[in-house]
């Protein structure tokens, strides 16, 4: 127990140290932190550690709304990720929307096993599964394990962007702002860098006229 408490409390005064260089290079950061959030960019992205969407992308607070999950996941019924879509689109008015996953994704790696993680886990990677099942032909050609694991990662990517695409809320800015423009990126581990791999906008078609909205 005593290492544990140790452990937060380091948090807390990390926190404390950061807070006082933040104001001894600029005394009204917090200020206007605290007046102002105006981001372009919403960020879906792993809920991994090892992914900090500011971090990995030079940014500062206040430039990126970030939601985070298991994998990246868009998924129809997450009122978590659709209460943030519809906030970032309608009152933010982001003009981006990134979907971005990582290599070496645990989830991605679970989800391409046959290993029972228990009810919520099973749920949730299934959705993975599901891509896995659409790519399977392309999936079951790959014979090295790793590339494999790669490629479901930007198939999944892909995937969730069209999901995105398929929600009114982007369907709506989409016909009456011309904006968002949705990305799909995949970053990387070994060497830090992000690679995109597809992108969508107000231009594009759907996959099937069945998810199109004409009366929005």
């Amino acid at each position: 127990m005593a290492n544990t408490v140790k452990t937060y409390e380091k948090l807390l005064a990390e926190n404390s140290i950061w807070a006082a260089n933040k104001v001894k290079e600029d005394p009204n950061y917090f200020k206007h932190l605290a007046e102002l959030q105006t981001p372009e960019f919403l960020w879906i992205g792993c809920s991994d550690s090892r992914v900090p969407a500011n971090e990995i992308t030079n940014t500062q607070p206040g430039e990126i709304f970030v939601h985070r999950n298991v994998a990246n996941l868009v998924i129809h019924t997450d009122v978590n990720l659709l209460s943030v879509l519809e906030y970032a689109v309608e009152y933010l008015k982001v003009k981006h929307v990134i979907v971005c996953g990582h290599y070496g994704c645990g989830g991605i790696k679970s989800a391409m096993t046959n290993h029972d993680y228990k009810q919520v886990l099973n749920m949730w990677l299934r959705n993975i599964k599901d891509v896995y099942r659409v790519h399977k032909t392309e999936l079951d050609a790959i014979t090295d394990q790793e590339k494999k694991e790669d490629r479901l990662c930007e198939l999944n990517v892909k995937e969730q962007v069209l999901h995105l695409a398929k929600t009114s809320i982007i369907q709506r800015a989409w016909k009456h702002e011309q904006r968002p423009q949705l990305h799909g990126w995949v970053y990387g581990l070994k060497d830090g860098l992000i690679k995109p791999v597809f992108e969508m906008d107000s231009n594009s078609p759907q996959e099937d006229p069945i998810y199109n909205y004409t009366d929005l």
